[in-house]
C-alpha cells in the first residue's frame, strides 16, 4: 500500500534560482516565476509498483469540483482511491472516492470532544479498502534475492 501524503505545494523555485541574500525592497514589484513540481504518481503507478494499492489525496478550495477532480485523478493516474477534502474542513471531514463509489468521513460532534482525528478514521477506512482489495488479488510471486 502506497499512502501519497498531500502535496506541500505543487510550485516551487529552485535553489538555483533562489537569491543568495534578502530581496530589497527599495527594488520595488517582485515578480517570481515558479516551476511546476514533478508528479510522482503517474511513474508509481505505471512503472514502479503497479500491482500497488495506491492511494493520493486532493486538497481544494471549492466544493463543488471535489469529487470531479478526485474522479479525474482516478482516471489520469489509474490508482485505487483518493481521500478528497475542502481546505475549511480538512480536520474533521473527508470524501474517499474511488472509480465506483464515494463514502464522506466525518467526525461527530462527540468525536471532536474526545480528541479523535479525522486521520484516525482516514486510515481504519482505507485498511479495510486494501484488505478487501489484497482478497481479489492473484498471489503474487516474491522474488527470491
Amino acid at each position: 500500500m502506497f499512502y501519497l501524503a498531500a502535496a506541500v505545494s505543487d510550485f516551487y523555485i529552485p535553489a538555483s534560482e533562489m537569491p543568495e541574500h534578502k530581496i530589497q525592497s527599495v527594488d520595488g514589484p517582485l515578480q517570481i516565476t515558479m516551476k511546476m513540481v514533478p508528479k510522482m504518481l503517474s511513474p508509481l503507478v505505471k512503472e514502479w509498483a503497479p500491482e500497488a494499492f495506491v492511494i493520493s489525496f486532493k486538497l481544494e478550495t471549492n466544493p463543488s469540483i471535489l469529487v470531479d477532480k478526485a474522479r479525474q485523478a482516478l482516471e489520469k493516474y489509474r490508482h485505487q482511491v483518493v481521500v478528497a477534502n475542502v481546505l475549511d474542513s480538512r480536520r474533521t471531514s473527508v470524501m474517499v472516492v474511488t472509480r465506483d463509489s464515494e463514502m464522506q468521513l466525518s467526525l461527530s460532534d462527540e468525536e471532536l470532544t474526545q480528541g479523535v482525528e479525522i486521520e484516525e478514521k482516514i486510515v481504519s477506512h482505507l485498511e479495510s479498502r486494501h484488505t478487501a482489495f489484497m482478497e481479489k488479488q492473484p498471489l503474487i510471486r516474491k522474488k527470491v534475492i
